[in-house]
Formats: C-alpha cells, structure tokens, sequence
C-alpha cells in the first residue's frame, strides 16, 4: 500500500511563500480538500463551510462524530449577518468587543444556507479569528468550518509541525505561520436562548464577557 501524501508546506513568514500558500489553499478548499492553518489560538483543520463533503472529511479526518458540529470561522465581522436568522443585541456588544479573537458565537443559521456543518440543529458556532494569515485566506475562500487540527481526545496542535503529525496524511497545504503562543481553545458563548450561555471556557474570561453581559450565565 502507497503511503498517504505529504501535504505542502509554506513558510508564512517569508513573503513570497505566503503568497503562493495563500494561492494554494484557495485552491485546494475549492476542490473539497483539506487545509491545515494557524489561527490566533491554535492550530485548525479547515475545510470549505459549503461542500458538505469537505465537512465530513474534517471530522473523519479528526475521528469526531457529527454530534460534534464543525464551527465557522468569516474573515470579517460583516459577514456574520448572511450566515444567521438574527444577531441578538447581547451578540452583537460581544462581538464588538471581542472580535477578532477568541470569542465563539453560537446563533441560529439563516435556513436559506445550503450547508452540513453535522448535527447542530439549526445553529451555527462562529468566530472571527485575530490572525492574519487565516483572515487572508478567509477574505478569499468565503467562511471555511475549522476545527483544531487534533484528533479528538489529543492536545490541540500550536504548531504546524505538530498539526501535521497529527493530520497532515488528510491535508493537502499547510499554512506554518509560527508556534501559537497559547494553547486555550476559544470561550463559546450560546446567544441562541434568552440569556447568553457560556458552553467552553477558553481564551476570554467570563469575568470579562459578563462585563458586557451581565446576565450571562455559565
């Protein structure tokens, strides 16, 4: 049996190279591949939000199951209001506040959207990631699901190196924009309810969304 591929790598602190990478995982997310990537917490495996394939290869990819859905990554903040049935007011002072960064949120997705992201009943989780190199490639490709580039049950990856040995054979391009300087997955907040409900404490405290919110719960 033939070993699997090894996927392309690109320098993303050399100039050049970030820019053929760049053009790379455009085109690799347009063929339904996979694309490993920094992001400002830790490294992720993404794939193209609207190619319910491309999804299902992710979570094979990481071994999860679709009771686990893939979350949304956009590139500007802008985007969010295409991607749900509304934006709540409590929604909205998070994002203002935390976005970019490490602040995920759970929304109900406009039924119009043409996507499988698994089992999530009619919601979305979204971010707005503070990195660069991954706002780049989202300005291009539209918004991608991305997950940790992990497999489930293992440390999340905060270097390309390290997301490669756990992911790199389902890959196509690898995007190494440096080690991550933390290793804390995002807070995700569930704005889908009444009252915002935090369901992962991560790289923004409570203490400080509950400044903005003050009847957030956890």
């Amino acid at each position: 049996m033939a070993p699997p591929p090894t996927p392309v790598t690109y320098d993303c602190s050399d100039p050049d190279a970030r820019a053929a990478g760049l053009d790379a995982a455009t085109a690799a997310i347009g063929r339904g591949e996979l694309v490993l990537l920094p992001t400002d917490t830790v490294y992720g495996v993404a794939a193209d939000a609207f190619t319910p394939a491309a999804v299902m290869s992710l979570l094979a990819a990481k071994n999860r199951g679709r009771t686990m859905p893939v979350p949304v990554l956009v590139g500007e903040a802008s985007t969010l209001a295409g991607l749900v049935r509304t934006v709540p007011e409590a929604a909205t002072r998070l994002a203002e506040a935390f976005w970019p960064g490490g602040l995920t949120l759970v929304l109900e997705h406009a039924p119009s959207l043409a996507w499988d992201l698994g089992d999530a009943e009619g919601t979305v989780a979204v971010r707005l990631p503070d990195d660069g190199v991954a706002r780049d490639l989202l300005r291009r490709t539209g918004p991608l699901a991305v997950s940790s580039a992990n497999r489930s049950g293992r440390p999340a990856a905060t270097t390309a190196d390290e997301a490669v040995a756990q992911l790199g054979m389902h890959a196509a391009v690898v995007l190494d924009g440096g080690p991550r300087s933390q290793s804390a997955p995002s807070t995700i907040v569930d704005c889908t309810g009444p009252v915002p409900r935090v369901l992962r404490i991560g790289a923004v405290p409570v203490d400080r969304l509950r400044d903005l919110v003050p009847e957030l719960t956890d």
